[in-house]
């Protein structure tokens, strides 16, 4: 069996995790520059005149006259507080395929078909327990139905927050209330296709032809048709891919026509993807640097372009790839205009201990690592870029993002870690 354990609007509940008066209150989660909602508790989401991803500014009075209380996004505290669930999952089962942020696989055949109801009621209350996060569970024989099983168990309230197919007559009854355009996997375009032929529920679309499914949906489309009938096709994947590619590009607090500032942020998303390329034990032999205006704005002239550069060998050295990104800035950089992003992606991936080098570039390899394991070390220690290339600046980050409503990041920076005063 196969438990889908999925958080509830789990940025809006890492919020109130660490703030109990909001419980019972709307609360929403703003994207990057507090532009738009991206996520939203139940309370918020009951609320139907303040719908997803709307920009804030159109909809202020609304969250004001309904008293919505808005958090910018604090990804630091969401990654620490997924893992914190995840380490949870982890003890009880060894298998925990993390699908996502706020959603795992976890692997439960190593219990009795009789323990999985209590298990899995289980699950739910020890992660709540260890974190505060409410979850949903879905447990089935296969991914895909227990990913109807999870959707299923936080949609009907009398199921508490936990449904288990171990029954013909539980799979049934889940495939017939779940529609055809809800079924992971289906997407907008083949739930039309679908639906064209009178399949209204996920029971009707398991009934149909598999030729048809092949024909209309491949092999992927057969793969969820025989999941939903409880023959599994999709293996739990424990350890993550490494990344093919590794990227940020985030829009400046405000607009910036003066280079240096710029450099510093293109430095700085630098030092950000390197860290993540050495996680992963890669090296990049590609790296892309694009800058961009505003392209919705009427008023300011418009201008975007990029460049790829080639390395001569693949490096995951933040000194290095700062370098070459900072070559490629000096490129594509135009004056007059007022800039609203600036983007660094690395590509041609290679894991680091199979990179080519050269006869010559032998010795400089071996200082650069050096180097570069003492900076990590030293920030691992004292606290992230305490140590870091000039280019980034001990100045105010002018271009940082618009974070008004920021929460502290209570799980990992002592100087915020929450502190309770007395009554």
């Amino acid at each position: 069996m196969i438990a889908l354990v999925d958080c509830n609007s789990f940025y809006a509940s890492c919020e109130q995790v660490f703030r109990p008066d909001l419980k019972g209150k709307p609360v929403v989660v703003l994207s990057n520059n507090d532009g738009c909602i991206i996520a939203a508790n139940k309370e918020a989401k009951s609320l139907a005149h303040i719908p997803m991803f709307q920009p804030v500014f159109k909809i202020k009075k609304v969250l004001e006259q309904n008293n919505v209380v808005c958090f910018s996004s604090n990804y630091t505290l969401y990654s620490d507080m997924s893992q914190r669930v995840m380490n949870t999952l982890r003890e009880f089962s060894p298998l925990v395929e993390e699908y996502s942020i706020d959603e795992s696989f976890v692997d439960l055949s190593g219990y009795s078909a009789s323990r999985v109801q209590e298990l899995a009621t289980e699950i739910k209350d020890r992660v709540h327990q260890n974190t505060g996060i409410p979850v949903g569970v879905g447990v089935a024989k296969t991914k895909s139905l227990s990913k109807l099983a999870n959707r299923y168990a936080k949609k009907e309230p009398k199921n508490d927050g936990v449904y288990v197919v171990d029954s013909e007559e539980k799979r049934i009854h889940l495939l017939k209330k779940i529609l055809v355009k809800d079924v992971w996997g289906i997407g907008r375009k083949h739930a039309v296709r679908v639906e064209s032929t009178g399949a209204i529920t996920a029971y009707d679309f398991s009934k149909l032809p598999v030729a048809w499914v092949r024909k209309q949906m491949t092999v992927l489309g057969e793969r969820l048709w025989r999941e939903l009938q409880g023959e599994t096709c999709n293996e739990l994947v424990p350890l993550p891919k490494s990344k093919q590619g590794i990227g940020t590009a985030k829009s400046f607090g405000y607009k910036l026509n003066e280079y240096g500032l710029i450099e510093e942020a293109c430095a700085s998303y630098v030092s950000e993807v390197a860290d993540l390329l050495r996680q992963q034990k890669s090296a990049a032999g590609k790296i892309e640097v694009f800058l961009a205006t505003n392209s919705f704005s009427d008023t300011d002239k418009q201008y975007r372009n990029k460049v790829v550069i080639t390395l001569e060998t693949p490096s995951s050295s933040t000194i290095k790839l700062t370098k070459v990104a900072l070559q490629a800035l000096r490129k594509i950089y135009r004056p007059g205009y007022r800039y609203k992003k600036v983007g660094v992606n690395l590509f041609n991936l290679v894991p680091d201990n199979k990179v080519q080098f050269s006869l010559f570039d032998f010795k400089e390899k071996i200082e650069c690592e050096a180097l570069t394991k003492a900076i990590d070390k030293l920030n691992n220690k004292y606290g992230k870029n305490k140590v870091k290339v000039a280019t980034v600046g001990n100045r105010e980050k002018q271009w940082a993002l618009i974070k008004e409503h920021r929460s502290p990041r209570f799980t990992t920076q002592w100087d915020e870690l929450l502190t309770i005063g007395k009554v």
